[in-house]
């Protein structure tokens, strides 16, 4: 082991995990409101934990525990003929948000994972035994446990503007535990169950209140304005019978099979059995159809007590809290240091610069211009910028006078002048270095001598490039991920001479830009390209030494990662990928290796990946690169090829070795960004927690660096 690495030894976590705070609790407070029309009296109960909106109302165990003695006293109530309905609504902008995931976390065996489990259940089997109807009154976001209360009632209305209806815990590391996973399939039918359960929070694609009301979870959406009111008015027609909601009659058997075991063989071809949740989640959908409630509620009581106290939940809830840390950026100066922004140029007019443009128009709501060689490469960076703007239109994400008002503060040109009223500069043009330079020179002369000057790039060093400028440390790098509207990342970069006001502003035009920044120094590769690119280039070294590309591509399936490296090579562009890892060779050594079969590849054009066999599924490699790199060695003596398993320790071995250095050289204050990088800007699964997580369960930090990188029980559960 190199000496750097050892040295990371010194900044190993020895402070146990802190405590999970108190839980938020969330009141169930009752009161009574007499129905029009005669229908009498309901009880409406509404979940509020006495804090403002910030603070989203989740269900912890006190919380649980007051729902149920408050339904329990309305159960009696309606018992003596005193009630004819029972609603249940949320403080303003919420129902609930779910369960506190907080104490979720907290808890340290099974036994008390499985009381979590059976005590939700028996708050929300008060509200299917009531005896009269129930209505949940959706007035805001309701996840989780929280649209498992709404489901658990007998009907449902939601307020129009409701953006968040979700089960998201397959994404979590959980199931759908209080009553969603036997609830969800036999009211709106198997198949959009499972888009419910398993791919809506595979893609983090929660329900708005007409596609939660289209798909039959909700019954009713009513306008925003007087919703209470409109809500107590439409379950008095229930209640007299004036309204009548029709439910679909259950799947037959051979369609739920035939459903479930399609979404089995699903699930084997895009996460291959790297985390237990969605299985488990399959399980009890598919048992639901002749299970009992009460069979099914206990299977869900399993299930969940089961997942609470696996790693894969405990990575989950970590990779949750990194996104919430990530709104205040590790090391950032004081924001009070930014610049304003008035006036934005960027300086070319490519794929990515255009779509810098169109993002930055959009959210700072500032002037831009976008600035190339000639006429032609400017047209069509307007040309992509338009139909940019046309697909937000077309989607109703956008009116027809905010698209007009933002095509029109957009403009192209050739001319170097026009930058001039410019406060902030970015520029996006070939990753060459002496290019880059000379785009920065030519752009000093005509701005301020205080504007910001940014760079895209994604991994060329920032350092050199501002270094023959009259002032330096006004230079700071933006590094966007593709595409640049839907990645969350930015990589803020502070080069050696970058002044505490241009980060500031950097971190700040982030922040307005609505993306997560993360700061890091100016070192080859930053930190997702540095990762990412060893790890494409350890595949390719397999191939290099003689195993089949088949065997290579599917190594990584452990990990779960979003696609096969084969595919995310070719999303990556093989002579983009090859350019960056020679560069990364050149800066950082022999850890990124030398690849002949692919500078072949590149050369030769071949397809890297066939297409996908249906949508949504991973591409397959093109079995014809093997001959590529075969050419390649050109009768070389090939090394002992390596199976699945080889490849996937060799990769593993190579990032947590490179992940020594990175914190030894620190391009991030804490593995904990390593981690907030590769999730929001890769893709990487909360289930991984990123990746020091995985590599602290999997032994490979502790074996390689001596020493974990984080305490044991932040991200899985604590050793005894």
């Amino acid at each position: 082991m190199s000496a750097d690495v050892t040295t990371a030894a010194d900044a190993a976590p020895t402070d146990a995990p802190p405590a999970p705070r108190a839980e938020r609790v969330s009141h169930a407070l009752a009161r009574d409101v007499t129905l029009p029309g005669g229908a009498g009296t309901l009880v409406l109960v509404t979940i509020d934990n006495g804090l403002d909106h910030t603070k989203p109302t989740t269900l912890g165990p006190q919380g649980m525990a007051e729902l149920t003695a408050t339904l329990t006293a309305v159960r009696e109530r309606v018992q003596a003929g005193q009630v004819q309905a029972v609603a249940v609504t949320g403080k303003p902008y919420f129902l609930a948000a779910g369960a506190d995931l907080t104490q979720v976390a907290g808890v340290v065996s099974r036994d008390e994972a499985l009381q979590l489990g059976r005590q939700g259940h028996a708050a929300y089997a008060l509200l299917q035994d009531m005896g009269v109807p129930t209505f949940a009154f959706v007035n805001g976001v309701a996840l989780g446990g929280g649209l498992e209360l709404a489901l658990n009632c007998q009907y449902r209305t939601v307020a129009a503007d409701v953006r968040a209806l979700a089960l998201p815990e397959t994404g979590l590391g959980l199931v759908p535990g209080w009553g969603g996973a036997y609830v969800v399939p036999r009211l709106v039918g198997v198949q959009a169950a499972l888009d419910v359960i398993l791919a809506r929070p595979a893609a983090n694609k929660p329900y708005t209140a007409q596609q939660a009301a289209q798909v039959g979870l909700v019954d009713v959406v009513l306008d925003t304005a007087d919703f209470l009111e409109e809500s107590i008015r439409w379950a008095a027609r229930v209640v007299t019978g004036e309204v009548v909601v029709e439910r679909r009659p259950l799947d037959d058997e051979a369609t739920w099979r035939a459903v479930t075991d399609a979404a089995r063989q699903r699930l084997d071809a895009t996460i291959a059995g790297s985390r237990p949740a969605p299985y488990r989640a399959l399980d009890l959908v598919a048992a639901a159809r002749t299970a009992s409630r009460d069979e099914a509620f206990a299977a869900e009581d399993e299930a969940l007590a089961d997942l609470i106290m696996s790693d894969e939940m405990r990575a989950s809830v970590y990779s949750f809290g990194l996104l919430s840390s990530g709104k205040r950026p590790v090391g950032a100066p004081d924001k009070a240091l930014a610049r304003p922004v008035t006036r934005v140029g960027i300086v070319g007019a490519g794929l990515m610069a255009a779509q810098i443009a169109l993002l930055f128009a959009q959210r700072l709501g500032v002037p831009v211009v976008m600035r190339d060689l000639d006429d032609e490469r400017v047209a069509k960076g307007l040309e992509a910028v338009q139909a940019g703007v046309e697909r937000l239109t077309s989607s109703g994400r956008l009116s027809e006078s905010a698209a007009s008002r933002l095509l029109g503060s957009i403009r192209g040109t050739t001319r170097l002048e026009d930058l001039a009223g410019c406060d902030f500069v970015i520029e996006a043009v070939t990753e060459v270095l002496s290019l880059k330079k000379r785009v920065f020179a030519e752009v000093e002369q005509v701005v301020a001598p205080d504007a910001i000057l940014a760079t895209n790039t994604s991994a060329l060093s920032i350092t050199a490039m501002a270094a023959d400028l009259q002032h330096p440390e006004r230079v700071v790098g933006l590094h966007f991920f593709n595409p640049v509207a839907a990645m969350p990342l930015v990589e803020v970069i502070h080069a050696e001479h970058t002044s505490p006001e241009a980060l500031a502003t950097g971190v700040a035009v982030a922040a307005t830009l609505r993306k997560t920044a993360v700061l890091c120094a100016d070192r080859p590769g930053f930190v997702v390209n540095r990762l990412l690119v060893l790890l494409l280039g350890v595949i390719v070294d397999a191939v290099e030494k003689g195993t089949p590309v088949e065997v290579a591509d599917r190594a990584l399936r452990p990990l779960g990662l979003p696609m096969p490296p084969f595919e995310l090579f070719d999303l990556v562009g093989p002579a983009v990928g090859l350019h960056v890892l020679t560069s990364l060779r050149e800066d950082l050594g022999d850890r990124f290796p030398r690849s002949p079969g692919l500078v072949r590849l590149v050369e030769e054009g071949t397809t890297v990946v066939l297409p996908a066999p249906a949508k949504g599924l991973p591409k397959p490699v093109n079995p014809a690169i093997q001959a590529t790199f075969d050419a390649a060695r050109e009768g070389e003596l090939l090394a002992q090829p390596l199976d699945e398993a080889g490849v996937l320790d060799a990769v593993l071995t190579a990032l947590t070795v490179e992940v020594g250095h990175m914190l030894d050289e620190q391009v991030v204050a804490t593995p904990q960004q390593i981690d907030l990088c590769l999730i929001l800007g890769a893709g990487w699964g909360f289930h991984l927690g990123g990746l020091t997580p995985y590599l602290d369960r999997t032994g490979y930090s502790e074996r390689l660096l001596g020493h974990r990188l984080l305490p044991d029980g932040v991200a899985n559960v604590r050793s005894a």
